[in-house]
């Protein structure tokens, strides 16, 4: 379903020991929204829904909707270093159009509504 290098693991289990809370997650989703059409939503949460799918990783659960599940289907999450910061970038399959900072995008089938980036 989603990919996350070891990189990323890495780098989200140590977000998760440093908020010193065992039950917290990550939780990756989209909303409408972005310059693209849809936004990534992508962060630690401790809270699940009817809705939410699950599945373990090295140290911790990754959760989303699955009424997003068509959009996320063969995501890859990996964590970069350039200089002297780094992030999280994403690759998505499903995304027929990105906008230059990445954060948003829009599938084949759904637009989403595009909004002006923060």
């Amino acid at each position: 379903m989603i990919e996350i290098s070891d990189k990323a693991k890495s780098m989200i289990s140590e977000m998760i020991l440093e908020n010193g809370i065992e039950s917290l997650f990550l939780r990756v989703g989209i909303d409408d929204g972005g310059c693209s059409g849809l936004s990534y939503n992508i962060k630690l949460d401790d809270s699940l829904t009817e809705h939410d799918r699950s599945l373990q990783n090295e140290g911790f659960k990754v959760v989303w909707d699955q009424r997003t599940e068509e959009y996320l289907e063969g995501m890859k999450i990996d964590y970069l270093h350039q200089g002297m910061t780094g992030g999280f970038t994403i690759d998505n399959p499903n995304a027929k159009a990105t906008c230059g900072c990445g954060a948003s995008f829009r599938t084949a089938n759904f637009k989403g509504t595009r909004k002006k980036c923060d």
